[in-house]
């Protein structure tokens, strides 16, 4: 299992040990997978840690399947993890309309096919692994757009995200830098602050499309921050 998916959960939820096995033998390479007997052990273990999707049977004794997704959905910590519910196959023909009605994402019969519940997570997974990519390049360009005393997008800033885009990635360490870091040649000043450039235009549609607080006025710094380097290209070129 990579880093990526130990960094993703999946939570199962059924008070059958036998379905909790069969479960976890389909996903188990997929993701981390933590098991929970009953709805009241879900909602602890969701406090306790982050899970990419979470997958509860409907007939539990106790809280049920519908009242324990309508817990995770009721809570600001868990509310945005998307809920899979599962149920045998004599199922009421109103079970699909609680479950969408108290927020779950999908809706599965059982005996599902394997590929297809495998399918179907796979998509949260990835969902969840993007979401944390974009919450890191977030937090690096925060300290980008604010390392020069918290006025970010000024020209000052562009200078230091091309150098910083220039290091060298072989694991050497410098004292200091080098002639050549420090005075790139003519040819190699437009390449670096066009990479730079191209850089924070993937920042800024990621930022666009991401519906999280904050990322709109993030990203109007960036576009901020993406017109200075490239006016450092046009006085270059003159």
């Amino acid at each position: 299992m990579t880093a990526s998916q130990e960094a993703s959960s999946i939570l199962i939820v059924d008070d059958m040990e036998e379905n909790l096995v069969a479960l976890e033998a389909v996903l188990g390479s997929l993701a981390h997978v933590v098991r929970a007997r009953s709805g009241e052990e879900a909602l602890k273990a969701m406090l306790r840690q982050e899970f990419a999707v979470v997958l509860i049977d409907v007939l539990m004794p106790g809280m049920n399947g519908f009242e324990t997704a309508a817990n995770i959905k009721g809570l600001d910590q868990t509310k945005d993890v998307p809920v899979i519910l599962l149920t045998g196959a004599a199922v009421d023909p109103d079970y699909a309309y609680r479950g969408y009605t108290v927020g779950v994402a999908d809706f599965l019969i059982k005996p599902f096919d394997p590929w297809l519940l495998r399918t179907k997570v796979n998509v949260f997974l990835d969902l969840h692994r993007k979401n944390c990519q974009l919450i890191d390049q977030t937090e690096q360009l925060k300290r980008l757009l604010t390392a020069d005393g918290g006025h970010p997008g000024i020209p000052s800033a562009a200078v230091g995200a091309a150098r910083a885009s220039t290091e060298p990635s072989n694991g050497t360490n410098h004292t200091g830098p080098t002639d050549s870091e420090e005075h790139p040649t003519p040819s190699e000043k437009p390449d670096r602050l066009a990479e730079v450039a191209g850089r924070l235009d993937q920042a800024e549609i990621l930022l666009r499309d991401a519906d999280r607080p904050g990322s709109a006025d993030l990203a109007d710094h960036i576009a901020e921050l993406k017109r200075a380097v490239r006016q450092l290209m046009t006085d270059h070129k003159k």
